[in-house]
């Protein structure tokens, strides 16, 4: 699975970036902004985007929206430090898989969204 992490923390990208490559995901990028993901998910075609909700300018909730207009639009999964009930109905609302806290985060509890 060809996946794009998108999170406004170089520490957090690189360390999801290795704890999934090492459960069998493909990192195939990252990006620090929701235009960034737009652009590099166009280029790059994932299968799958980690998406912060927490970003400078275009929050992740916008910019899922943009990703699900893509001609081949990705399967997008949450993250944040914050918990799901944070965001209220607004991720059930979403053009998303569904919602991960980011110390849930693991190959295995990202997978049981996907599949």
């Amino acid at each position: 699975m060809r996946l794009l992490i998108v999170d406004d923390h170089a520490e957090f990208r690189d360390s999801a970036s290795v704890l999934l490559e090492g459960e069998g995901f493909d990192v195939v990028g990252s990006a620090a902004t929701g235009e960034e993901a737009l652009g590099l998910a166009t280029r790059l075609d994932p299968d799958l985007v980690l998406l912060d909700i927490q970003l400078p300018g275009m929050d992740g909730f916008a910019t899922a929206v943009r990703l699900a207009a893509l001609a081949n639009p990705p399967v997008v999964v949450l993250i944040s430090s914050r918990t799901r009930s944070s965001y209220g109905s607004r991720i059930d609302h979403a053009p998303v898989r569904g919602f991960l806290a980011k110390h849930e985060l693991s190959g295995e509890s990202l997978k049981s969204l996907i599949v």
